[in-house]
């Protein structure tokens, strides 16, 4: 792991392949580690001919954290929201694509292919329309348009994403038990869920960083984002929109708005894809990310 500074903020990234290949950018979703893209996907991908980098996002793994921001009040910032005023949070995804173009000038890499996954997804959408000049190509994964009008996930997701989860320095088998729970919930029916391997993805993002403030702070920038669809219909590189059938989180309307927002992109829904990427289809979005590369040549 390497620590880069960007904008005030010290971010933690790795990278896979050739220096000389043409860089993809994959960014992290919500309160998750570079590391949810296993180092297997991005050598999947760097075997394609491209230079892979994954990073911490702010406020999560080893990159800078906002511990020192008192928790949120979720009610209090919803309240300001239909107000029409601004709340007072310590930062936005806007602030999250920025790091991405910070990242980017400190490798000296002048224009790269931008991929996130979730809420990755809405920071490499920001990136792709607030800086057509250093992007190649956008591939958006399981994400969304901010369009205020789609239907939202069920009332029973948001509660087990939202619910606190035991500390697990001092109950690690209630930590695990939450953390699966919610991870069974929000996965693809076609596809094995593999219980013992995302154990060891948990326990390894803890031995990274443990702070679970972060998650509502991440919640908040995406809140604050509002409906992103006038600044989607300005991208101009190709793009991609990826999208599970089955994703609870993020129903497909989700991905095909967002697609319907980006002028000529072309849409991708998996059946039986949730909200989640199993490894037996790291091959098909690896294929669709080099894809909409190419078309970028």
């Amino acid at each position: 792991m390497n620590i880069l500074s960007v904008n005030d903020v010290e971010l933690a990234y790795d990278s896979f392949g050739s220096e000389q290949d043409e860089a993809v950018v994959l960014i992290a979703g919500l309160g998750t580690q570079m590391i949810r893209w296993t180092t297997s996907f991005c050598r999947m991908l760097a075997d394609r001919g491209f230079r892979v980098i994954r990073f911490d996002n702010r406020d999560v793994g080893g990159s800078t954290h906002y511990r020192h921001v008192q928790t949120l009040d979720f009610e209090a910032l919803a309240t300001t929201l239909m107000s029409g005023r601004r709340p007072d949070i310590p930062y936005t995804l806007d602030d999250m694509a920025d790091d991405v173009i910070g990242l980017l000038d400190a490798l000296s890499i002048d224009r790269a292919h931008i991929v996130g996954r979730s809420m990755g997804g809405m920071i490499a959408q920001l990136v792709a329309s607030a800086y057509p000049g250093r992007v190649l190509s956008l591939t958006s994964i399981m994400s969304s348009s901010g369009n205020p009008a789609l239907p939202p996930a069920s009332p029973e997701v948001m509660a087990m994403m939202t619910a606190p989860a035991s500390n697990p320095f001092e109950d690690e088998a209630g930590y695990l038990a939450h953390s699966l729970a919610f991870a069974k919930r929000i996965a693809g029916t076609g596809y094995p869920f593999k219980e013992e391997s995302y154990k060891a993805l948990i326990r390894e993002e803890l031995q990274r960083a443990y702070d679970p403030g972060s998650v509502g702070r991440q919640i908040a920038a995406i809140a604050v984002s509002g409906d992103r669809r006038p600044r989607l219909a300005t991208i101009q590189v190709p793009a991609l929109v990826i999208h599970g059938m089955d994703d609870p989180l993020f129903v497909p309307a989700c991905g095909e708005d967002t697609a319907a927002s980006i002028p000529d992109a072309e849409l991708l829904l998996i059946d039986e894809m949730g909200h989640d990427l199993p490894p037996e289809l790291y091959a098909v979005v690896v294929d669709g990310i080099e894809r909409t590369a190419r078309r970028a040549d």
